[in-house]
């Protein structure tokens, strides 16, 4: 009976939790300490190198000035210079964080517009009410579609949405093509074949089988890629100038201007191409063309239609905006004059201070050092805000949580157009 006792003790002594971790972001609210004593994340890897070979040059200025050499210079120049060199850089480190905030700004404004878009398709979009109803005053064809099987069409569009932002992230961050994992399940099968083959016409002028597209790939001529695509890019890239030469025989010693010349050779649809979130948006204003033909849209009307042709115009206009800041990066010769004006400033700041500080002087040159070409260095690393880098934005994350979303109206939110007698009687809920 004595054990008895001692083995609740012991069973009350296991089950004592264990202190909690004491981790960097709860020190954060207490010490600067963490952050300062912090190397992933921040620009010292980045700046290293030449921070090191400021050190080593100062170093060497030291030597040469115990050795007996007369190494000084007048310190009433570089501090005029170090305060034009501050400027510029205020100036670098502004611009390149409002081209990082535009395009948060931007890509949260495209995920406000794909949410709303969903939403009001789920809602808005419905079998309309019988012919016999109180608020039926239906002028279209009857749907063909069952209330399941317009469940499925509407989802098959809020995918399609959700598929542009994937999209517009691969697209800004110049990655071709559609054998991407996170459009897996996501982008229809019918995009994936437009995005390989285009969108080749037949001599009448209607569209060619995509079957016939599809096997003239598989021809030993048709130039494809090992990575599914043809030789040309299947969606464009983002590159300061897109556009490329298309007309028969440019870039050669007789080549003539169509216009100009003994013959015009057309351009051949086929050698052009649109970058694939046009393609998907395309594709989500057909399918709302779809619906409003066939009477789905008739609870809405004219003004519930424009409002959802212009999301997705808001989508493309976004996408637009933040194509703008890919495609225009800070001009070569302001870059390359600044890391100029820096470097002359740091190479003579051991020139001013050898003098007065002796030894002494390295520690300080390699902090001033620090600072500038830190500076710069981040205004470099947070230009183009749509990378892969740790400081560029996290649209992975974003992508993930607007497709957590979409799943979740899909597998739970419910649809809208049920009353109490089965209808939309326009008088709200029943």
């Amino acid at each position: 009976m004595a054990s008895a006792p001692a083995a609740k003790r012991s069973t009350a002594i296991n089950i004592i939790p264990k202190p909690p971790r004491i981790r960097r972001k709860h020190l954060r609210k207490y010490s600067w300490l963490p952050d300062v004593l912090r190397v992933e994340g921040s620009i010292i890897t980045r700046i290293f190198g030449p921070v090191l070979t400021v050190t080593l040059f100062a170093t060497f200025i030291a030597y040469l000035w115990k050795t007996g050499h007369d190494v000084t210079l007048t310190n009433s120049v570089v501090p005029v210079v170090a305060v034009v060199v501050g400027l510029i850089l205020v100036f670098r480190n502004r611009t390149s964080y409002d081209r990082f905030w535009e395009g948060r700004k931007d890509f949260g404004t495209m995920m406000s517009h794909i949410r709303n878009l969903s939403r009001l398709i789920w809602i808005n979009i419905s079998v309309p009410p019988p012919d016999d109803s109180p608020s039926s005053t239906r002028k279209t064809p009857h749907p063909t579609f069952t209330p399941a099987q317009l469940r499925r069409k509407k989802a098959e569009v809020l995918k399609l949405c959700l598929s542009f932002a994937y999209a517009v992230k691969h697209y800004l961050r110049d990655e071709d093509g559609v054998h991407w994992d996170d459009y897996m399940g996501i982008l229809p099968a019918s995009i994936m074949r437009y995005d390989e083959v285009g969108y080749p016409r037949a001599d009448n002028g209607s569209y060619a089988s995509l079957e016939a597209s599809v096997a003239s790939l598989a021809s030993p001529t048709s130039g494809t890629t090992s990575r599914g695509g043809t030789a040309r890019d299947a969606t464009k890239r983002v590159r300061p100038k897109r556009s490329k030469p298309k007309f028969q025989g440019q870039g050669t010693s007789n080549a003539q201007t169509p216009l100009l010349g003994a013959s015009h050779h057309a351009l051949d649809f086929r050698e052009t191409s649109s970058p694939l979130p046009l393609v998907i948006a395309h594709e989500i204003t057909r399918a709302l063309f779809k619906f409003k033909r066939d009477g789905y849209l008739e609870t809405v009307g004219p003004a519930g239609t424009n409002a959802l042709n212009t999301l997705v115009q808001g989508m493309v206009d976004q996408m637009t905006s933040m194509e703008r800041v890919a495609n225009t990066p800070i001009p070569v010769s302001y870059r390359i004059h600044l890391k100029q004006a820096v470097t002359l400033y740091l190479f003579a700041l051991p020139f001013t201070l050898i003098k007065e500080l002796g030894w002494s002087m390295i520690p300080i040159v390699t902090v001033v050092a620090f600072t500038f070409m830190g500076i710069e260095g981040i205004a470099d690393e947070i230009e183009n805000p749509f990378g892969h880098d740790k400081s560029d934005l996290p649209l992975d994350r974003y992508c993930s949580d607007l497709k957590e979303e979409i799943e979740y109206i899909i597998e739970r939110l419910p649809e809208g157009g049920e009353g109490m007698f089965g209808f939309d009687d326009g008088e709200g809920d029943d």
